[in-house]
């Protein structure tokens, strides 16, 4: 990358611990390199505990936005000055743009899913969808599948409270999605997504150092007409995925959740679409 940075740049920043592993400021600053915009996105590791002071120093260094992950999205929310609906029914904030005024807060990882899931031409509205997990990526893909139409979510966790938390957030506030919360059985979860049109993989089994695992143990457990997501992206193609496609399911993992949730921020932030086929180029390195 040339030596863009002036005295006019305009900052946007990623606040959490740890961070060295992030691709978003690779994913962003390329984008503003290539639409010429004067903009710098840099990666600052926040404390859990210190999130607020990092907020004022985004407001004293007039920054943008910023994006936050862990440990920080729940705990950020006290510290705006706004948050967009969906965001206030996930229940976190993994975006705040700075308009000078106030600090407003969105969600863009569930928004990031469903940008990809229609990038794959698969029908969410008014179909059942299963998820295995109940962590915060889980809460924000559930969530805004049923803010944005699905007409039954049913997760499955080993531990059921937090599965049963994030089930009754959507019942209340989301009445007209019909939600179901179960302890994770892989002999109840194949029943269940016999009538499911998607299976997400919220969990973080097929990472390391848990490559060779899965939520389920064999192929025969996808129906072919199923529709199989996994939030991993490292490695690209889990055991779970490997599974799915042995079992003729059309499928995606995380990756394209990560660059759309990105591409959605940088709207915010900017006004202006990111340029998703470079950036897809340089994330994916071909």
């Amino acid at each position: 990358m040339s030596n863009r940075i002036q005295g006019t740049s305009t900052l946007v920043g990623l606040l959490g611990y740890p961070l060295k592993h992030s691709k978003s400021p690779h994913m962003h600053n390329t984008a503003f390199e290539e639409l010429g915009l004067d903009y710098v996105y840099m990666a600052f590791e926040i404390h859990d505990g210190y999130i607020k002071e990092g907020l004022d120093a985004m407001r004293i260094l007039n920054a943008e936005g910023c994006n936050v992950t862990m440990p920080h999205k729940k705990s950020v929310l006290k510290y705006l000055d706004d948050i967009s609906e969906d965001a206030k029914i996930i229940g976190s904030v993994n975006t705040v743009k700075n308009d000078g005024v106030k600090l407003t807060g969105y969600n863009t990882d569930g928004r990031g899913f469903v940008k990809a899931l229609e990038e794959n031409d698969v029908e969410y509205k008014g179909k059942k969808i299963v998820l295995a997990g109940a962590g915060g990526a889980a809460r924000a893909v559930a969530t805004q599948l049923a803010y944005e139409g699905a007409a039954e979510i049913v997760i499955f966790n080993r531990t059921l409270s937090s599965a049963e938390e994030i089930i009754e957030n959507i019942n209340i506030n989301i009445p007209e999605c019909k939600g179901r919360a179960i302890k994770l059985s892989e002999e109840v979860l194949r029943e269940e997504i016999q009538d499911a049109t998607i299976l997400v993989n919220c969990t973080s089994l097929g990472m390391k150092p848990t490559i060779d695992k899965a939520i389920v143990s064999s192929p025969d457990a996808f129906p072919k007409n199923l529709f199989v997501a996994d939030i991993v992206y490292d490695p690209d193609k889990t055991k779970f995925l490997k599974m799915a496609e042995e079992a003729g399911c059309r499928y995606m993992n995380g990756l394209m959740m990560m660059i759309w949730q990105g591409a959605i921020a940088f709207k915010i932030w900017t006004g202006k679409n990111m340029p998703i086929e470079l950036v897809k180029k340089e994330i994916l390195g071909h």
